[in-house]
């Protein structure tokens, strides 16, 4: 059995996409392959198999390995719902909030929970396939790591070091990563991958040939920079849009500051006949079709942001000159006429008022409920299926007429009487191609292009392996992987 670890010089050099890539070509040569990060830091999540939560990202590379999402796959997530605290997960679920400093001298049991999560992979999978954080060369964050080195030194793994030339000083960035480890880290980078190449890679074969001479390590390849590839983001909000056509429905998202799971919108980012703009603070509020408030961290924090921002004026005209409106899991508790935080989980105990455009109101309760859930949108009787993650009980008459009628009996969220709002606390809402026309529909657009998002998914799954293939050293690579280059 054999573990490979990807890590990178800084944040988003590529790490999540290699891993991703890597997991899908192993796959295609019949050998068994699961992903795992050992701690991940990221807002949008997603609900595994075994009723846990994980990074989004980790789920990803689960399809790419086809498997079911599960909670050995990201042990420790830490969602953060201020500038210096988090929520820790454990295991898939919520063990309690701490600050930085806290969370420090709880690493030595963080990391007790990553050793058993990957003692388990290592024996269930020929290859466990790892995405480290951040960077390792974090000075302030060296003592006691889990997420990178720590965790190679702990189980005395090999690893890959991949940094983006797009950002420029990437020769910098990789011998200096490499100057700040220890001789035992150092000695366990078998390897360079470069990331977002663009132009002729003539002109960057010096740079290599010094690379190798000044380490003493390989470079494994050069990745081009594919600009229309789409994975979903573990973190950073993308707003590249794909091909559009001439007539678009207009949807705006706020940009709030604990937002999560903006995985949400990707559907409708790249659909052809969609406008989605993500309006962040300062930015005007332009006309749009549909407005949709997304989830949130800190809902009570998100919803004093959103009206010191005026958006809940903008929300009322919107309304007034018949708009269309849906609250998405934070979003939907937002709508409501209190949100009461008595536990102070999301931030100081206390309540406030919502937005009062839909009549229940939330409170946040210490068990978090997560579930994987299918069922029918009420608008067309449209097939819908989605995830769960939050820790509202939302009660209200305006809950009679609910949005969605779940398999399990349940009913979710709600509509308003005139029909111009909808709430729901179903994440993943228009990834499936007909509850996602069905909404489009209701929010004004005609003639609507039935999109099979899970097919652009994998469909871009296959380009990473295909350039795995194409640009990198698969002969090395098998090696460090415990494969058989012959085999």
């Amino acid at each position: 059995m054999t573990t490979l670890m990807v890590q990178g010089t800084t944040s988003d050099a590529g790490k999540s996409t290699l891993v991703t890539a890597l997991c899908r070509w192993l796959l295609r040569q019949g050998i068994g392959v699961v992903p795992f990060k050992p701690q991940n830091m990221a807002l949008n999540s997603a609900v595994t198999a075994d009723g846990g939560e994980i990074g989004r990202a980790q789920a990803v590379q689960a399809q790419a390995c086809r498997l079911a999402p599960h909670t050995d796959m990201n042990p420790v997530l830490l969602k953060p719902n201020s500038d210096t605290g988090a929520q820790v997960i454990v295991h898939g679920r919520a063990v309690t909030s701490m600050n930085a400093v806290a969370y420090h001298d709880y690493k030595a049991i963080a990391m007790q929970a990553v050793l058993a999560s990957h003692g388990r992979l290592r024996e269930a999978y020929p290859v466990v396939m790892v995405e480290g954080a951040g960077s390792p060369a974090e000075i302030n964050l060296r003592a006691g790591d889990i997420a990178n080195m720590g965790f190679a030194e702990a189980v005395d793994c090999p690893v890959i070091l991949v940094a983006d030339i797009n950002r420029g000083g990437v020769f910098a960035h990789l011998v200096g990563t490499l100057e700040l480890l220890s001789p035992s880290e150092q000695a366990r980078v078998k390897g360079f991958v470069i990331n977002r190449f663009r132009g002729d890679i003539a002109l960057l074969q010096p740079g290599l040939d010094w690379l190798e001479q000044r380490t003493g390590k390989p470079v494994l390849g050069v990745l081009p920079y594919v600009t229309d590839l789409h994975l979903e983001a573990e973190d950073g909000i993308d707003t590249r849009q794909g091909e559009k056509g001439e007539r678009l429905l207009k949807v705006i998202v706020p940009v709030l500051p604990r937002i999560s799971n903006h995985t949400d919108f990707d559907p409708l980012r790249l659909h052809p006949q969609v406008d989605l703009q993500f309006i962040g603070p300062g930015q005007p509020i332009p006309p749009a079709d549909l407005i949709i408030l997304p989830g949130s961290k800190s809902v009570r924090g998100d919803l004093a942001q959103l009206r010191e921002r005026g958006w809940d004026k903008a929300i009322a005209r919107h309304l007034r000159y018949g708009g269309k409106l849906i609250g998405i899991c934070g979003g939907l508790q937002m709508l409501g006429q209190q949100v009461h935080d008595p536990l102070g989980l999301e931030g100081p105990a206390g309540s406030s008022e919502g937005l009062g455009l839909l009549d229940y109101s939330t409170v946040l309760a210490a068990e978090k409920q997560l579930r994987n859930v299918s069922g029918v949108l009420e608008l067309e009787q449209a097939p819908v299926s989605g995830y769960e993650i939050h820790a509202g009980v939302t009660q209200g008459p305006g809950l009679a007429q609910a949005s969605v009628q779940l398999t399990d009996g349940r009913r979710d969220g709600a509509i308003s009487a005139d029909g111009q709002i909808l709430a729901t606390y179903l994440h993943g809402l228009f990834e499936g191609s007909q509850s996602c026309a069905a909404l489009l529909r209701w929010a004004g657009l005609a003639d609507v292009q039935v999109i099979d998002y899970e097919a652009l998914r994998e469909r871009d799954i296959e380009r990473l392996a295909d350039l795995v293939e194409q640009h990198l050293d698969t002969a090395r690579l098998r090696q460090l992987c415990g494969v058989d280059a012959h085999a």
